[in-house]
């Protein structure tokens, strides 16, 4: 597996078609190819993940500043990996290889957002990758029928990956909310309230236990950026 920039409109129109297959998108929905033209050309990143020569995967981010800090940083709005290749470790290879061209840049910040029911993505992203959340926000996207949101609000956790600190430090959890066994909307309600009322006492998502499908959000003091 080759992880690289993606290179012209063939590899770009490559990731579209891809949105497709891995979340079913309408055509609406879609991140067109001019969106990854442009990505490319501001300082974002459009990478890809190949298994000799069929695209594997793909991760596109583009540049943003902190408004309320100036703090220059990358959002990482979309990754996805076929079925076929799940698993298999190409989401990890893709978020190195984001981590090391944005560390070349200097740049220490990554965030991205994620549906806070899907307990696979949140332990990969805390665990795995070591980011931490203090921002949840109701109904992100607005109200889509993809399988994935299946009509629901999209609301969101917004990780924070500080990529230029050790992913070791971080002090033992203060508090721990369980995640709901079923995604609905009196759930996701519940959920965003538990979580928001730790945010404003100053903890932050720190860690994710796993249990079965599910599991529970670890909470722990951070300092503010």
């Amino acid at each position: 597996m080759n992880v690289r920039a993606l290179s012209g409109h063939a590899e770009f129109a490559e990731a579209v078609r891809l949105q497709k297959l891995i979340w079913g998108f309408d055509d609406l929905e879609l991140l067109p190819v001019r969106f990854f033209v442009v990505a490319s050309r501001i300082g974002g990143q459009t990478l890809g993940a190949f298994d000799g020569v069929r695209m594997a995967g793909f991760l596109l981010a583009i540049p943003g500043i902190k408004r309320d800090t100036g703090i220059q940083y990358l959002h990482s709005h979309m990754l996805g990996v076929l079925n076929d290749y799940r698993d298999a470790g190409v989401g990890q290879m893709l978020k190195l290889a984001q981590r090391e061209d944005a560390l070349a840049r200097g740049i220490r910040l990554i965030e991205w957002s994620f549906d806070p029911f899907e307990a696979k993505n949140a332990y990969f992203n805390l665990e795995r990758l070591g980011a931490i959340v203090r921002s949840y926000v109701s109904n992100m996207y607005g109200i889509r029928t993809n399988p994935l949101d299946g009509g629901l609000p999209t609301d969101r956790c917004i990780a924070e990956w500080w990529i230029a600190e050790h992913a070791g430090d971080k002090a033992p959890a203060a508090a721990r909310v369980s995640l709901p066994p079923a995604k609905t909307l009196d759930s996701q309600e519940a959920l965003a309230r538990e979580l928001q009322r730790h945010f404003a006492d100053g903890l932050a998502v720190t860690g994710f236990e796993r249990s079965g499908d599910g599991g529970t959000y670890l909470l722990s003091p951070w300092p503010s950026k």
